[in-house]
């Protein structure tokens, strides 16, 4: 087998950083054609085409992101060996990119990914966004898996699997103060009690108010709808400075319920929230998704 061409390497990397071929050709100094001959010369060694062409835009293909991976580690190298003979110690790491939806607990996620924080061998890069933004992403190999509370919808053309990890129940909690209690004495009855009394919902758009609501249609109730929120983190201060009602998976009000300033009122029938890592099927898969998905959930 030939040797590798760190030039070639170089030239593509330089390629894909920067964008295009022209603005390539300019940072190197070099013409455009020679480096689209460079370029060629790398693809047939590896085997593989590494941009695919669209419009007047490169854009990698899968190849080519496990191939930019492998340069920016081997340049990143380079450099942490000139850092080490001048006595500026670096140190070899690996990269995991992970998005999460904004609705997700910030809990679970912490649960999930905090094992890998600190560890010397890996930069672990979060992202938060839409499922919708956060599958493109994947799909466009910008990340490695994405965690959300609802599977990937089918997709041909984007070949996905979602691996159910955990299922957490769902609670109205609410402060502990006993002129907040709209529903009158004894127990809070769901969904019976929930007919017009305040609270503050998941968006509309997450599998837990679709759920929430399914469950009111039927019992013909109607909150009062204090606030809709799309972030877990601000549902959780708003539980806390609420006087109504809020529905959250106790797992994102964790302390607040430990330290009594949130009760716990009733658990909700029938309701659940999934989470579920999403990763595309790919040749060249990140080793470090399976190290990290390693005994949860089912494939």
């Amino acid at each position: 087998m030939a040797s590798l061409n760190y030039h070639h390497l170089r030239y593509f990397w330089t390629i894909a950083h920067e964008g295009g071929l022209t603005r390539a050709a300019r940072r190197l100094n070099v013409s455009q054609s020679a480096l689209s001959v460079q370029l060629k010369a790398l693809e047939e060694q590896l085997g593989h085409t590494l941009f695919d062409r669209a419009g007047k835009r490169l854009e990698l293909t899968e190849a080519g992101r496990i191939a930019l991976d492998y340069a920016d580690s081997v340049f990143k190298t380079g450099e942490e060996l000139v850092s080490t003979l001048r006595e500026r110690p670096g140190a070899s790491r690996r990269t995991l990119r992970v998005g999460a939806i904004a609705t997700l607990s910030r809990n679970f996620q912490l649960a999930l990914l905090g094992p890998l924080l600190g560890r010397a061998d890996l930069d672990l890069v979060l992202r938060s966004g839409t499922l919708r933004e956060l599958l493109a992403r994947l799909d466009a190999h910008e990340l490695d898996l994405v965690l959300a509370n609802a599977a990937a919808p089918r997709d041909a053309a984007s070949p996905r699997e979602s691996r159910l990890l955990d299922e957490q129940p769902v609670s109205i909690v609410g402060r502990s103060r006993p002129e907040e209690r709209h529903w009158g004495p004894g127990a809070l009855r769901v969904p019976e009690d929930l007919d017009g009394a305040p609270m503050v919902l998941p968006s509309a758009e997450s599998e837990i108010r679709h759920a929430f609501e399914r469950l009111c249609d039927e019992a013909r109730v109607r909150p009062t709808i204090l606030a809709e929120v799309d972030d877990m983190a601000m549902l959780r201060l708003l539980a806390r400075e609420s006087p109504g009602l809020t529905l959250v998976p106790p797992i994102v009000v964790r302390d607040e319920l430990a330290a009594g300033i949130l009760v716990e009122h009733a658990r909700m029938p029938r309701l659940t929230e999934s989470f579920y890592a999403i990763t595309s099927k790919r040749r060249f898969p990140n080793p470090l998704v399976a190290e990290l998905l390693q005994g949860r959930g089912g494939g």
